[in-house]
C-alpha cells in the first residue's frame, strides 16, 4: 500500500462545488489502494481578504497576531473538505499544522519547519483515515501558531512527504504544470514534463509563482519527487525531481540551454545615495535589514567617486515599508544623503541548467532587449540564472521576446 500527499491550493477549494470535486478525487486516490494525506490551502482568496479586514483596523499589526489571523483560513478548508469527504462515505479526520506534529520556529509570519512529528497522522492512517491537515501552519516553542510564509501549504506538503517517506507527493493546482513561461503572456508557452529542483528553485525566486521555493529547497534535500499538476484534469503536469534522474528522460542536460523566461512584478528597487567609501558601512546596513527579516535580492553598488558612493537593492513590495522603516533609524549612522525607491520596475529571468556550458547567453539576453529598446537597470548573475530590473510597463515585451529568441516555443 503506497502514501501519498496530496496538496490542493486555494484556488482548487475556492467553494463548495469545488470541495466536493476534490473530495471526489482524494477519495479515488484511496480506492486505488493508497494511504493518503491531504495538505490545503485556504480556500479562495480568504488569505487576502483577511489581510485586507486587518489593514482597515491597524497598517502594523503585531505578527503574533496576524498570523494567529491567517491560520484560521486553512482550518475552514480542512473542516469542509473533511465534511466532503464523511458525506461521500470515507472516513477522515481534519488536523491542524501543531495537531499534525509540525513544529516550527519563532520568526512569525515568515516561520520555518523545525521538525515534524507525525505520530498522529501515523496513528490515524493506520485506522485506514483520509488525514487532512492544514498548510501554512504550525506551533513555535512559544506554543503559539507560526504560519510559514506565502506559499506555505507547499512548504507544509512536501516536508510532511519527507517525514512520511510518502511514495509521491502531489501539488495540485489550477494550471497543468510548470511552463516555459506564463501562459497567459505568452500564448505558445510548453508545459515542462521534467524539472530540476535547481531550475525550479532559481524559477521560484525570480517570480514563478507556481512552487514556494522552500518547499523545493526541502524536497530536493530529502530527494521528494514532486508532481505539480491540474485539480481539474487527470492529465500528468510536471515532475520536479534530480538533474541525474531526468537526465535520462529528456536527453543530455547540457543540450537543453534554457528552460523557462521568468518574471516578477512584486519588485521594489530602493538607493542609498552618497554614501561614505569605507569599510563597514554595506555590514551595518545589510545587518540591520536581516535583524528585521527583510529578504534583499539583487545588490549593485556604483564606483566611488570623492570617497563616496551609491548602493542600490530591490526587496519585495510586501517588505517596502519595513524596509523604509530600518533604513530611516540608521540612516544618520550610515551618513547617508538620501534614500530613494522606485515601485516602477520589475525581474525578468532566464532560467536552465544549460546556461553552465554555452556561452554567450548572457549576451543573447541582452542584446535581445537592447534590440526592443528596454533599458536594464540591474543585473544579477547565477550558473543556471540570468536576471535583469527593467521598467515595469516593458515586462510583456521583454519576456515574448526572450521566450521566442531561446526558441522556447519551438523545442520538443
Amino acid at each position: 500500500m503506497g502514501l501519498v500527499v496530496m496538496k490542493f491550493g486555494g484556488s482548487s477549494v475556492a467553494d463548495a462545488d469545488k470541495m466536493k470535486k476534490v473530495a471526489a478525487r482524494v477519495i479515488d486516490k484511496k480506492k486505488q489502494g493508497n494511504r493518503v494525506v491531504v495538505v490545503v490551502s485556504a480556500p479562495g482568496d480568504m488569505t487576502d481578504d483577511l489581510i485586507a479586514m486587518c489593514e482597515k483596523i491597524t497598517a502594523t499589526p503585531d505578527d503574533r497576531e496576524l498570523d494567529m489571523l491567517l491560520s484560521t483560513g486553512e482550518q475552514v478548508s480542512i473542516a469542509l473538505l473533511s465534511m466532503a469527504i464523511k458525506k461521500m462515505g470515507q472516513s477522515v479526520i481534519s488536523l491542524t499544522g501543531p495537531q499534525a506534529g509540525i513544529y516550527a520556529d519563532t520568526t512569525h509570519t515568515k516561520a520555518r519547519i523545525i521538525k515534524i512529528i507525525p505520530t498522529k497522522i501515523l496513528k490515524e492512517l493506520s485506522r485506514r483515515k483520509i488525514v487532512v491537515v492544514a498548510g501554512f501552519q504550525g506551533i513555535n516553542p512559544n506554543d503559539d501558531i507560526a504560519t510559514l510564509g506565502r506559499g506555505g501549504s507547499d512548504l507544509t506538503a512536501v516536508a510532511l512527504a519527507a517525514a512520511l517517506k510518502a511514495d509521491f507527493c502531489e501539488i495540485y493546482t489550477d494550471v497543468a504544470g510548470v511552463y516555459t513561461t506564463d501562459p497567459r503572456v505568452v500564448a505558445d508557452a510548453r508545459k515542462i514534463h521534467y524539472i530540476s529542483y535547481e531550475e525550479m528553485l532559481e524559477m521560484a525566486g525570480t517570480g514563478a509563482q507556481v512552487m514556494q521555493g522552500r518547499s523545493i529547497e526541502v524536497g530536493k534535500k530529502n530527494k521528494v519527487d514532486i508532481h505539480v499538476r491540474s485539480t481539474f484534469s487527470p492529465a500528468d503536469g510536471t515532475i520536479i525531481t534530480s538533474e541525474e534522474a531526468i537526465t535520462s528522460r529528456r536527453g543530455a542536460m547540457e543540450e537543453v540551454l534554457l528552460t523557462a523566461v521568468t518574471f516578477d512584478r512584486n519588485q521594489v528597487k530602493l538607493s542609498v545615495v552618497d554614501l561614505p567609501d569605507i569599510p563597514g558601512i554595506a555590514a551595518k546596513m545589510f545587518g540591520a535589514l536581516a535583524v528585521g527579516g527583510i529578504n534583499v535580492d539583487m545588490i549593485i553598488q556604483s564606483a566611488a567617486q570623492d570617497k563616496r558612493n551609491d548602493i542600490s537593492f530591490t526587496v519585495s513590495r510586501s517588505d517596502l515599508k519595513k524596509t523604509q522603516k530600518v533604513l530611516g533609524k540608521i540612516r544618520k549612522d550610515l551618513k547617508a544623503a538620501n534614500i530613494i525607491y522606485d515601485k516602477d520596475v520589475a525581474k525578468v529571468s532566464i532560467i536552465g541548467v544549460g546556461m553552465k556550458s554555452h556561452p554567450g547567453v548572457a549576451a543573447t539576453m541582452f542584446t535581445v532587449l537592447a534590440d526592443n529598446k528596454i533599458n536594464i537597470e540591474m543585473i544579477s548573475t547565477s550558473e543556471i540564472k540570468i536576471s535583469c530590473i527593467i521598467d515595469n510597463a516593458a515586462v510583456n515585451k521583454a519576456v515574448t521576446a526572450l521566450h521566442a529568441a531561446f526558441g522556447l516555443n519551438k523545442r520538443q
